[in-house]
């Protein structure tokens, strides 16, 4: 078995449409662009994904379409990989609803439920009498007790600390907004976090993380931290077989763990392994590393909850880093599909070359505040930063093709491990950057550019050595081009050419072509 495997993890969009550019900006070209470059350098990488098809969102979401839940989780899982496939993201396991999945689930809580992990809490919820349903996350709308946003009960999309359905400051009913509610209690089971302080704080204090996560952790700890529900009474979702709680369904976000070793599971096979068991690679002895891509708001019960459940059961490997985002916008507004402010990866790749869009996410990437997108901006920093500078740069090597090898310095040797560890500074987990990716790519492009300009016979080898290296540390983000100019992909750990023999190199399309 591997002692040196990385599991990347982005959770699962909701399967209530399609993916926007701010999705694809946050998670999930993040991840994407991390296990490629893990596997650039030699290391066992496996990415999984997927839809999330238990949450409410979908029946509130298609009850505003007119279409059914089950044919809108169906349409969204085919539109989301068809647009991760449009952009370059390459996804190993892409996890949906289904007897093995299931299982899993009930399987991760029933061996927590066996060993006395889970307890009965009384519960204030939102009751809607004409219906006779309790709410809860999608179902309904009020403010975040914590910092006064309007939003959904479950987890607050603003603040991304937990809400509980009967905490929602003036709530009202999503699919009935002008019927009256009542509050009403009831049973179910929860998770008791704050049993698990001690091991938290230690985890918390050994862990890299964002300064929003950081904040957010360090806000939550500081008071008694939350039971958080591991069931619900209502009917959408996995069954809970608990007899404590009948009728009740597993809290669909708390899926999360069991989901992640499913998803590596279903990644791990494609990639050729025959395993045990589901959960074999986040055993303990499993030699896996695992590390998350997330936005902000799924920290909580990824990072918090997960974690806590993790160490309770006591035979798991324990994530490594979470690996937060905040929001992209678009023209400074957030993406709203039900206002049309919105931009669909897959019909902005059908328009423009997707590198160019990969570059200009990741020199925008939303790692520490809200950043933006338009469609100007894309033009203007693609054609500055990375088209214009390209071609001069690619015809300067073809005007050496067809005159055999040419002589490598050692200066250049020297000027090209500079180039890898100076991405290797972006590009490695623990301070794992798209931007500072993106801004290495375009300082080194200069250079090389100012290089080209004045490139003679003495030093067009060198030239042609640090081009290549370049390619190579910019695949995880260039795939087209890297795809079109190079044999592979591999990054030299030390680069130890003493001669290069060019090869013509492809050009690059601008975004107003």
């Amino acid at each position: 078995m591997a002692s040196d495997r990385l599991v990347i993890i982005s959770p699962a969009p909701t399967a209530n449409g399609d993916l926007h550019v701010g999705h694809l900006a946050g998670p999930f070209l993040a991840a994407d662009v991390c296990t490629r470059y893990a596997r650039a350098t030699g290391r066992e990488a496996l990415y999984g994904t997927g839809m999330h098809f238990t949450q409410n969102y979908v029946v509130t979401a298609a009850r505003k379409l007119g279409v059914s839940p089950e044919h809108l989780r169906v349409r969204s899982a085919e539109q989301v990989e068809r647009t991760l496939a449009a952009m370059g993201i390459e996804v190993d396991g892409f996890g949906c609803i289904g007897d093995r999945f299931t299982k899993m689930v009930l399987d991760f809580y029933d061996r927590l439920h066996s060993q006395g992990r889970l307890k009965l809490r009384t519960w204030r919820f939102p009751y809607l009498p004409s219906t006779g349903e309790y709410l809860m996350d999608a179902y309904v709308l009020g403010g975040c007790p914590f910092c006064l946003a309007t939003g959904y009960a479950g987890i607050c999309e603003s603040c991304g600390l937990p809400v509980a359905p009967g905490d929602l400051l003036d709530p009202r009913s999503t699919l009935y907004p002008d019927e009256p509610l009542e509050t009403r209690e009831a049973e179910i089971l929860v998770f008791p976090v704050e049993e698990y302080r001690a091991e938290l704080e230690a985890y918390f204090a050994g862990t890299t993380m964002r300064p929003h996560m950081a904040q957010m952790i360090e806000d939550v700890m500081a008071g008694p931290l939350p039971d958080f529900p591991i069931t619900q009474p209502t009917s959408w979702g996995i069954p809970a077989p608990f007899p404590e709680v009948p009728g009740q369904v597993i809290y669909p976000h708390m899926e999360g763990m069991p989901w992640s070793m499913f998803t590596t599971a279903l990644a791990a096979e494609r990639r050729g392994a025959v395993l045990t068991s589901d959960d074999e690679l986040w055993r303990k002895d499993s030699g896996t590393t695992v590390v998350y891509f997330t936005g902000l708001d799924a920290t909580y019960p990824f990072a918090v909850v997960g974690t806590a459940m993790l160490t309770a059961l006591g035979e798991h490997v324990v994530p490594a880093q979470y690996i937060t985002n905040d929001f992209y916008e678009l023209a400074n507004e957030k993406f709203s599909t039900s206002r049309g402010h919105v931009v669909s990866g897959r019909e902005l790749a059908a328009e423009v070359p997707r590198d160019l869009i990969r570059f200009h996410l990741s020199a925008t990437s939303p790692e520490f505040q809200r950043t933006d997108f338009t469609r100007e901006a894309l033009v203007r920093v693609t054609d500055t930063r990375l088209v214009r500078p390209w071609n001069r740069v690619a015809a300067a090597v073809d005007a050496w093709v067809g005159r055999g090898a040419l002589p490598v310095s050692e200066r250049s040797r020297r000027s090209a491990q500079r180039m890898v560890d100076r991405f290797a500074a972006g590009y490695g987990v623990r301070r794992f950057s798209l931007t500072a990716v993106a801004s290495t790519m375009a300082e080194q492009l200069a250079r090389l550019d100012q290089m080209a300009a004045g490139v003679t016979r003495d030093n067009a080898g060198d030239l042609c050595h640090e081009v290549d290296v370049f390619l190579r540390c910019a695949a995880p983000v260039l795939i087209d081009l890297a795809a079109a100019a190079l044999p592979d992909t591999s990054i030299p750990a030390r680069p130890d050419a003493v001669t290069i023999t060019p090869a013509p190199l492809p050009r690059l399309t601008g975004a107003g072509a």
